[in-house]
C-alpha cells in the first residue's frame, strides 16, 4: 500500500440460507456490486453456514450497509454473522 492510500475495511460474512434457497441466494450474492462496498469473494461452505462472503468497503458504516441493505434483504437469507478483519501487532 502506498503512503496516503485509504485502507479498506474487510469483513467475513457468514451466511445461513433457508432450505431450498441456496442456489437463488448464490445468484443474488454474486450480483451485489457498487455502493462503495463490494463482495470480493464468495465461497459455498459446509457446516452451520452455507456461504462465506468476503466484503470490502471504505468505512465500517459502508460495510454495515452492504450487510443489512443488500445481503440481509435477499429472499432466502435467514441469518448473517459479520466478522471484521483486524490487524494484530
Amino acid at each position: 500500500m502506498t503512503k496516503g492510500a485509504a485502507k479498506k475495511m474487510r469483513a467475513y460474512i457468514l451466511i445461513e440460507t433457508a432450505p431450498g434457497k441456496t442456489k437463488a441466494v448464490k445468484k443474488e450474492l454474486a450480483a451485489i456490486e457498487g455502493g462503495g462496498s463490494t463482495v470480493v469473494n464468495l465461497d459455498a461452505v459446509t457446516g452451520p453456514f452455507d456461504f462465506i462472503a468476503v466484503v470490502e468497503g471504505p468505512t465500517l458504516d459502508a460495510v454495515g450497509r452492504l450487510v443489512t441493505d443488500e445481503i440481509g434483504s435477499i429472499d432466502g437469507v435467514t441469518r448473517t454473522t459479520t466478522c471484521l478483519a483486524v490487524a494484530i501487532g
